[in-house]
């Protein structure tokens, strides 16, 4: 009697595709869940997510700051930034979702979409249209600054309270590549002549 009833209540077989599905969350931001056993305590993985929650906006931002430059860049080194900056969109798209999937890892819930994103970074806004090759590069320089300042903030904590694996993760994923990408902007920003040298004793004292 009962398989009878359990089948009355099951839908019979339909190709047509079930469309405009609503259900409520089956997780709420800001919670971890504990479906892992990771050998790490609840508050630990709260304060983990969080902070990781604030390096993933920052980092998502600085990654479409990059697409922004790429597509906008002008000038005589044209050719030269608009390679760069793809290929630094390229590592900052990769350490999104190293971080994205991390935050997963600890039980919680990765931000995602762009509103969210935008009410969570500290990076500033830049304008909608084109800006000078040199106003683009400090910008980017800026917002590297931001994530660097955190990921040495988060690394120390992490450690501190046990989680050796964000800890990994930030300096050897994060750290280190938004490291070596200030240094290839930042050659960009130094003042030499392209053509012609500069003779000796010409050089203003610094």
């Amino acid at each position: 009697m009962a398989k009878k009833e359990n089948a009355a209540r099951r839908s019979p077989l339909n190709a047509q595709p079930r469309i405009h599905q609503r259900a409520r969350e089956i997780q709420s931001y800001g919670t971890v869940s504990h479906a892992l056993p990771l050998d790490l305590e609840e508050p630990v993985r709260l304060e983990m997510t969080e902070q990781l929650n604030l390096l993933l906006a920052d980092t998502m931002t600085l990654r479409d700051l990059y697409k922004k430059s790429h597509w906008q860049v002008a000038g005589p080194t044209f050719y030269q930034l608009h390679l760069l900056f793809d290929k630094h969109y390229d590592e900052q798209a990769e350490i999104v979702d190293t971080i994205a999937e991390r935050i997963q890892l600890l039980g919680g819930v990765s931000l995602a979409m762009a509103a969210d994103i935008a009410e969570t970074t500290r990076i500033e806004r830049p304008p909608r249209g084109r800006e000078e090759v040199p106003v683009q590069i400090s910008r980017l320089l800026d917002a590297h600054q931001i994530i660097l300042n955190h990921c040495r903030t988060l690394a120390d904590r992490a450690d501190e309270i046990g989680d050796q694996g964000t800890n990994d993760m930030v300096v050897s994923d994060v750290l280190r590549t938004n490291e070596l990408q200030v240094w290839f902007l930042s050659e960009h920003l130094v003042e030499m002549p392209l053509v012609h040298a500069q003779e000796p004793g010409m050089r203003k004292a610094g």
